[in-house]
């Protein structure tokens, strides 16, 4: 993948900037991520085109996918990523134990931990 920018789905991406689904676009964007915000009602997050869904994503492949959601909304996403060979992170407060034993159901790498620590960047800086 050399030369290529990792690129990354954020389910639950929001306008709102104290939403840490708005500062996940933000902190990607800036360590040099591709950022695909996925919010069904927005058109743009940050200046970054947003997608309704998973499905929508114009990406051949994602290298992540991280959940800013409540765990009934991330249940209902689980199955959109199901064949796609991403790391999922499940950030604090998306969690529930339905949504890990479904994801270990369908046997998908998930990350339980903040994914905006996690490239280097601090959520309270956004």
């Amino acid at each position: 993948m050399t030369g290529s920018r990792q690129k990354i789905a954020i389910v639950g991406a929001s306008s709102d900037r104290s939403k840490y689904g708005n500062k996940a676009v933000r902190a990607f964007a800036a360590q040099g991520w591709e950022v695909f915000p996925i919010n069904p009602t927005l058109a743009e997050i940050e200046g970054h085109a947003a997608y309704p869904d998973l499905a929508s994503v114009p990406a051949d492949h994602l290298d992540r996918v991280s959940f800013y959601v409540p765990p009934e909304v991330g249940l209902r996403v689980l199955d959109q990523i199901r064949d796609k060979q991403v790391e999922v992170w499940i950030n604090p407060g998306a969690e529930s134990p339905e949504l890990l034993m479904k994801a270990e159901e369908l046997g998908l790498d998930v990350i339980q931990a903040c994914s905006i620590l996690d490239v280097g960047e601090n959520p309270a800086r956004y």
